[in-house]
């Protein structure tokens, strides 16, 4: 049974008034943030996302020192992760980390935390900051916590975006290609080869550059070389240890 609670001097909740446009007084009863917690809660887990972000926002707004508001901080930004609302997300992520910096939950937030920017990651013709800050998130939680339920899927989430780092690389090549840029192009393919040696690319990328070196250029539809230019599936660089029942479901 919900308790509606009236603002006194003892009290923590509160009443407000308000006018409509007809003019008819309403009352608006503030729940308690325990109550407000637990809707939220069931929003959420029925996947009603947005429901459950205004939950918990208004939990932060209205009861920002009780002690909900962790758990409402943390929802509030998964929200936003699975309404594909990044950057909030990312902002509620990292003030979690702040705030609660030895809270359980810390593997989570920065694997969390590295999955808003790998969901931002776009083609390998455009901005590829995405892959960079993933990449980088990843690997602090790997060195953070080596152990953690989540190590296994950052490595091959790290190998995935190192795939579509190179895969960046060998577009710009292309380019090189394309203009007759040849000494751009060498450099390139020279980085390439150095910085990702492990690449699904590379061997393709070794053997254009001995044509060049050779003062060949190939004279064929240069587009043959370049492999699919999107972010491949992190599963396939997935070592043979299952995690999968440590994270959330629906990541893709």
């Amino acid at each position: 049974m919900l308790t509606f609670l009236l603002l006194s001097a003892g009290g923590c909740a509160q009443i407000r008034s308000f006018f409509d446009n007809n003019d008819e007084e309403e009352t608006d009863v503030r729940l308690s943030a325990q109550t407000i917690a637990g809707t939220g809660m069931e929003e959420f887990q029925n996947g009603k996302y947005y429901k459950a972000r205004k939950k918990f926002d208004e939990i932060l707004d209205y009861y920002p020192f009780s002690p909900e508001a962790m758990l409402a901080q943390l929802k509030a930004a998964d929200s936003n992760y699975y309404l594909e609302n990044y950057p909030e997300a990312l902002m509620l992520y990292h003030e979690f980390a702040e705030r609660y910096p030895t809270n359980e939950a810390i593997p989570y937030v920065m694997y969390q935390t590295a999955m808003s920017h790998y969901q931002q990651i776009d083609r390998v013709d455009r901005d590829t900051s995405g892959a960079e800050k993933a990449i980088r998130e990843f690997s602090k939680l790997l060195r953070a916590f080596p152990d953690s339920p989540y190590s296994n899927e950052a490595k091959a989430r790290i190998r995935a975006a190192n795939e579509f780092m190179v895969n960046h690389e060998y577009f710009v090549v292309e380019f090189y290609l394309r203009t007759e840029k040849y000494e751009e192009a060498k450099a390139r393919l020279q980085y390439l080869v150095s910085t990702y040696p492990d690449a699904t690319i590379t061997p393709k990328a070794r053997k254009l550059l001995k044509l060049l070196e050779a003062g060949d250029p190939p004279g064929f539809n240069l587009s043959s070389w370049l492999k699919d230019t999107i972010l491949p599936d992190w599963k396939l660089f997935r070592e043979k240890e299952s995690d999968a029942t440590a994270r959330p479901p629906s990541q893709n």
